[in-house]
């Protein structure tokens, strides 16, 4: 008996060692812990471009006021006027002013269209139209000359000629100074095809001056440029009035001639303010050869308009300064000078005002790539 005692205790012992030996074997082992993924160094950022210098001011010396005049008149006459008012200016506002004289109407709303916040043009009513239009020039101020805000275009034949009527033309050699100016050909050429007159040539002289000459010399049959009544010399009034003769009273026609200083022609008391007044030292007795046929229909006048983004608060220095510079003798010198644009003041203008320019350029088609260049 004590043998077999002996070999249960030993064989409990073998069976309790092989469970616990089962038990280990079954536990989990733990899964040894990842190793952090190495830390990447920040990728290298690009350094900030470099700030651009800012656009100089408008009206700094550095970015100048463009003041742009279409070349209706001789152009010296132009840039030398247009000094006066620029000096004017800038001693007014403190702004620099920069005068030019583009080749050809076209060119000048190309350029207020190319520079829409830093251009100011004195165009004509169709020049304004057309300009609006293509890019929103807007007009500021019309022109006044001797107390009328509105002008005629004239048609000058030479003063024996057989001419009589608009019909009387038909097939006789016109001359014209610009496809763009108002008085000088559109407003004619409407009247020319409502009278269903066909000239035999249309010839482009190069401005009313050159017009007034081409009829003065025989080169053309009749010529269209603007027109202005004459003045009284001892009061500068207007007698004139719309209906009547338009011309220089027959009965002094004899008498015109330049005053002493070569800077008037005048006829008794009457003083010529027509584009033949223009020619007055080249041709004195232009008034004597030449006459007028017949005005048309009143035109708004021409502008002074600023290009579409120019800013408002320096729009309304230069206005305030324009106004102020009209009542000065100096204006007379300038803008006002009989050799350049004649204007005597200036009145308020709206764009409602020129819609039937825009009509009268959409019913002969009209664009600015007919205006020339």
């Amino acid at each position: 008996m004590g043998k077999n005692r002996l070999f249960f205790a030993l064989s409990l012992l073998v069976a309790a060692a092989m469970v616990l030996g089962a038990c280990a074997q079954a536990a989990p082992t733990a899964a040894p812990t990842s190793a952090p993924p190495p830390t990447q160094p920040p990728a290298p950022t690009e350094p900030p471009p470099p700030t651009a210098e800012p656009m100089p001011a408008i009206g700094s010396p550095e970015h100048p006021i463009k003041v742009l005049f279409v070349p209706s008149v001789d152009a010296q006459t132009i840039v030398a006027g247009g000094e006066i008012m620029a000096q004017a200016l800038n001693e007014a506002t403190g702004l620099t002013y920069e005068v030019s004289v583009p080749t050809s109407y076209a060119a000048t709303i190309e350029e207020m269209c190319a520079s829409p916040a830093d251009t100011i043009g004195f165009i004509p009513a169709l020049g304004y139209a057309l300009a609006s239009n293509l890019c929103g020039v807007d007009v500021s101020f019309k022109a006044v000359r001797f107390g009328f805000d509105v002008y005629w275009a004239q048609i000058l034949v030479q003063r024996d000629s057989p001419y009589q009527t608009l019909a009387d033309l038909a097939g006789k050699k016109w001359g014209y100074g610009d496809v763009a100016s108002t008085s000088g050909y559109m407003v004619p050429l409407v009247m020319l095809q409502e009278a269903g007159v066909v000239p035999s040539e249309a010839i482009q002289t190069g401005g009313h001056n050159q017009s007034a000459q081409a009829v003065y010399n025989g080169e053309v049959d009749f010529a269209t440029t603007f027109f202005s009544p004459a003045t009284l010399v001892d009061t500068g009034a207007v007698v004139w009035k719309e209906g009547d003769d338009p011309d220089i009273p027959a009965d002094l026609v004899s008498s015109c001639k330049l005053n002493a200083d070569k800077s008037a022609l005048v006829c008794g008391n009457y003083r010529v303010r027509d584009a033949r007044a223009n020619i007055r030292e080249a041709a004195p007795d232009v008034v004597q050869k030449t006459r007028i046929l017949m005005i048309s229909p009143p035109i708004p006048n021409d502008t002074l308009s600023f290009g579409p983004d120019f800013p408002a608060d320096v729009r309304a220095q230069i206005e305030d300064a324009l106004v102020a510079f009209s009542q000065t003798e100096e204006w007379a010198a300038s803008i006002g000078s009989q050799d350049f644009y004649n204007w005597t003041g200036l009145s308020p203008a709206t764009d409602a005002e020129y819609d039937f320019v825009r009509s009268m350029a959409a019913a002969t088609g009209l664009t600015l790539e007919g205006l020339g260049q």
